[in-house]
């Protein structure tokens, strides 16, 4: 009991030396994640100081106890305008919504007044003369009729012309300004105003008296709004057709890839255009089939030990055993690196084993119900008008002989997710309707499909971020990059020239192609 009670000098001071390094080690990290709290929440907001708080520390505030959280007295209050985090939350989404519902419909209400303040010009040209001073002007003659009706199909033309490529509903809300739409408007307007200064101060403050000239001024008005309606139909709807540049989309997670070519773009305008595309062509986003792999990674951690073979209490002479060990333990896990290998590739023959197996029983069981409902159509045939069973009830009376091996196969694809029983049942009575056969009906789920053939609660992605060095109301050029963000994953673009491509034409000459073949009238025999 003595021995055991008894510690000597260097015993007792290393362990409380270690106790305070240990405490001081505690403290230093309890610092560090405070300090790395404050700086991850700086990088996503921004915190204001009140004016009589310092922004430095003092040095008092340096050598305050490191258990400053405990020891501290918060004194609080109750406020009357107190307001909770749900209503906040709330609030916040309610003002989001109308400003994006107010991006969204504000260019379509600045085209509208545009569009009518083009149409309602050249008939106000037309009518002020006759209402001002109706008395003095020329009689109209037969030339000045014909321009009226000139006037006419060219302002219906115009007003079909705006309606097709101007009031129609965006298809998506752009982060700027497109910088074509800004200049055409600003050119419309422009032209408008031109036009109503040398009105207002060559006729209305004259008065001129010459009616055909106004109808001419009218009408050249309307000829200029035509061209530069065509200026718009260059550079919005064909500018952009010829393609210029190869783009190569990549999503993040599982590194689907696809390639797309795209005409002369700004970079939003091109983003737009692949987002398009993704919703087209790229196979539904299931975050499903990643845990897999981080399952087997967080296995093959948990398989590792580490140790500190340099720690204060692990000696040379107090333990001697123990870099033997920590060798055994690294030759053990090296080997055990060296085998993962294996274990994936049975693992990926097992799960293609099993996905084989529930496909084929899925495959029996579709075309069992499909071939009872041959049969009992051609029963119904013979049976009265009463007793013939409706599509929907068709196919509710056969999904549950399918629905236990389509549940399974799902499971195992790991795509139950994208499926609801009723778009099933939907889908299986569409099938039914339109005779299709159990293959056609099979396809939509034997193959994940892209992402527009699901419901919109399932694409992953609702708002996107983009992400670009350049403007992004400039225009793509070669070995430009841009990152398109949304919650789950993310899709990387990069653009690269389509090359100059040299043909040449390389002649034949037909005479070339003939011979002549010559038999020899005598024989060997």
């Amino acid at each position: 009991m003595d021995t055991e009670s008894t510690h000597s000098g260097y015993s007792y001071h290393s362990s409380r030396s270690g106790r305070s390094n240990r405490h001081g080690d505690r403290s230093r990290e309890r610092h560090k994640a405070s300090s790395s709290k404050d700086s991850s929440r700086s990088e996503r907001s921004v915190v204001i100081n009140p004016p009589d708080t310092p922004s430095q520390e003092s040095p008092e505030d340096e050598a305050q106890d490191d258990n400053w959280g405990e020891t501290t007295t918060a004194v609080t209050g109750t406020s009357e305008l107190s307001i909770s985090q749900e209503e906040v939350v709330g609030l916040g989404k309610e003002m989001h919504d109308r400003t994006q519902g107010f991006r969204r419909y504000l260019p379509l209400a600045v085209g509208s007044c545009v569009g009518l303040l083009v149409l309602v010009t050249p008939l106000a040209f037309l009518l002020l003369p006759v209402m001002m001073w109706p008395d003095r002007l020329q009689a109209c003659g037969a030339a000045c009729e014909g321009l009226f009706l000139s006037i006419a199909f060219k302002l219906l033309i115009l007003l079909m012309a705006m309606w097709a490529l101007f009031l129609k509903p965006g298809r998506a809300s752009l982060p700027r300004v497109c910088v074509y739409r800004a200049f055409l408007t600003t050119l419309t307007l422009l032209l408008t105003m031109s036009y109503w200064l040398f009105y207002g101060v060559r006729i209305l403050d004259a008065q001129d008296e010459d009616y055909h000239g106004i109808v001419q001024f009218a009408v050249s008005l309307v000829d200029s709004q035509l061209f530069v309606h065509y200026l718009a139909v260059v550079l919005l709807e064909l500018r952009h057709l010829q393609p210029c540049y190869s783009v190569c989309v990549i999503r993040s997670t599982d590194g689907e890839t696809r390639h797309y070519n795209i005409g002369q773009l700004s970079v939003q305008k091109a983003a737009l255009s692949i987002l398009e595309y993704y919703y087209r062509d790229f196979p539904l986003h299931n975050p499903a089939l990643l845990s897999a792999s981080k399952h087997r990674a967080a296995k093959h951690l948990a398989g590792l030990k580490v140790y500190n073979v340099d720690a204060p209490g692990n000696t040379a002479g107090a333990q001697p055993g123990n870099g033997n060990q920590s060798r055994a333990m690294v030759t053990a896990a090296a080997k055990r690196k060296d085998s993962a290998h294996n274990e994936l590739y049975y693992e990926e023959a097992d799960y293609e084993r099993r996905v084989r197996k529930r496909r084929a029983r899925l495959v029996v069981a579709v075309e069992e119900a499909f071939t009872h409902v041959r049969r009992m159509k051609k029963e119904d045939e013979r049976a009265t008008p009463s007793d013939i069973m409706d599509v929907r009830e068709a196919a509710l009376a056969i999904f549950p002989s399918m629905a236990r091996a389509l549940q399974k196969y799902l499971r195992t694809t790991r795509r139950q997710h994208c499926h609801s029983m009723e778009s099933i049942q939907k889908h299986l009575a569409f099938c039914l309707v339109n005779n299709m056969s159990p293959k056609a009906f099979l396809e939509a789920y034997l193959a994940p499909g892209p992402t527009l053939q699901y419901g919109p609660e399932r694409w992953m992605a609702d708002q996107w971020t983009l992400v670009s060095e350049a403007s992004v109301t400039g225009g793509v050029k070669e070995g430009s990059e841009f990152l398109l963000k949304c919650l789950d994953f993310s899709l990387a673009v990069t653009i690269k020239g389509i090359p100059y491509i040299r043909l040449t034409e390389e002649f034949i000459d037909p005479k070339s192609h003939k011979f002549i073949l010559l038999l020899q009238s005598e024989t060997s025999v």
